[in-house]
């Protein structure tokens, strides 16, 4: 029995409408690089992929001047409207080299600040797992639930002492994850990440803690932020 590829996933369709900018994030500069490839450099470099499939919106014009376009263990694919639709037309994309029981992660485009240890944990902790799991990092914040009153006001505290922040990558098995987006896609099921999916089906996904520091790049603050962190995380390698 041959052993488990794991293949690389990156949806990069989209265009970025809250960071208020002519360009969709992904392209955006950090220390004169593109984000994507900041974002894509730091995981291909951090593990041995079989391969990775970019999603990109079809009116993408920027990824030609990327330095991953020139990146042989980089491939690209059309994506659509929303991530789910990206994700699954990579995986399409992949059916003739993937196997099904080959492992996807799939990492969001605008999170540039992954951990190598994080990466390590994941994909060691899942590697016997019949369906997969997430990166993802307990809720250290109170959360308030608003009334629906203008303006809003605190309805309820809610306990969070099992609420978990969703990161990324996601890792699950290609075949199970493919049908899962398949299936939810098909009879109109709000799909926000991979996992949502995978529940939709009946799975429960297992939770791998990661840093906390693995943020995604939302708005024009989360650049400098996700710049001092970067930083560090050069000084904690050297």
């Amino acid at each position: 029995m041959n052993k488990p590829k794991h293949w690389l996933v990156v949806p990069a369709a989209g265009i970025g409408t809250r960071m208020k900018s002519e360009l969709p994030k992904q392209y955006l500069m950090l220390g004169h690089r593109y984000l994507l490839d900041i974002t894509l450099s730091r995981i291909l470099d951090q593990f041995e992929f079989a391969g990775c499939m970019v999603s990109l919106n079809a009116r993408d014009r920027w990824w030609q001047d990327t330095e991953a376009s020139g990146d042989d263990r980089v491939q690209t694919c059309t994506g659509g409207d929303e991530r789910v639709h990206s994700v699954f037309s990579a995986l399409h994309a992949l059916q003739e080299q993937a196997q099904p029981d080959d492992w996807v992660l799939v990492h969001d485009a605008a999170r540039p600040c992954l951990h190598s240890g994080d990466l390590s944990r994941l994909v060691t902790a899942l590697s016997d797992h019949p369906v997969g799991g997430l990166l993802a990092a307990p809720v250290a914040d109170t959360l308030k639930k608003a009334d629906g009153g203008e303006p809003a006001r605190v309805d309820t505290t809610v306990d969070r002492r099992h609420l978990w922040r969703a990161l990324t990558p996601q890792m699950f098995r290609f075949g199970a994850l493919t049908r899962a987006l398949e299936q939810c896609l098909s009879r109109g099921y709000s799909v926000t990440d991979e996992s949502s999916a995978l529940e939709l089906m009946g799975d429960r996904p297992v939770l791998i803690e990661g840093r906390p520091d693995n943020i995604k790049i939302t708005v024009p603050s989360d650049l400098a932020l996700a710049s001092f962190i970067l930083e560090r995380l050069s000084t904690d390698s050297a």
